[in-house]
């Protein structure tokens, strides 16, 4: 019920075709949340493979990936959704928008913490890649299709190849 509650509310704050609270089972966003939430809680019982099972279960359903490694602050929204990767040692902060096809994935080149960290109130445009060990700041607007490679300070709007 805590998850519906927060959802609805992040549903309000950022999506203005929202009519009615029913409408939020519709939302692949939703779904994706409550797939993660099963697979984390294996995850943390160190039982990977039920862990993995509801991850796969959940991106094929609403075709988001979010390891269930990553850690969630509250109120994600994840608008339209298809597309969107999450992960393993990315952690996102509160009041967090992303849009469709936006990854947040490691580069390849990393052992260990390897994914982003995302800051507070960010909003991650359609298409965005932001990749590797980095550090998105609070109150940040990356671009649609934007490329991050390195670390953005708050209040900084990051379009284009940032590197």
């Amino acid at each position: 019920m805590k998850l519906y509650k927060e959802f609805l509310e992040a549903v309000k704050n950022n999506d203005p075709s929202f009519k009615n609270k029913l409408e939020i089972i519709l939302y692949p966003g939703f779904w994706a949340l409550v797939f993660y939430r099963i697979s984390r809680y294996f995850y943390l019982k160190k039982h990977y493979f039920w862990a993995r099972y509801w991850m796969e279960l959940g991106k094929r359903v609403t075709s988001i990936e979010i390891h269930p490694g990553a850690v969630i602050g509250k109120r994600l929204f994840i608008d339209h959704g298809f597309g969107v990767v999450i992960g393993e040692t990315c952690i996102i902060g509160d009041d967090v928008t992303i849009y469709h096809e936006v990854t947040l994935g490691g580069t390849g080149k990393e052992w260990g913490k390897r994914h982003p960290n995302v800051g507070n109130r960010v909003m991650i445009g359609s298409g965005a890649k932001v990749l590797g060990n980095i550090n998105i700041g609070d109150d940040v607007k990356i671009g649609s299709n934007a490329i991050i490679l390195k670390d953005v300070p708050n209040d900084t709007t990051a379009v284009g190849i940032y590197k």
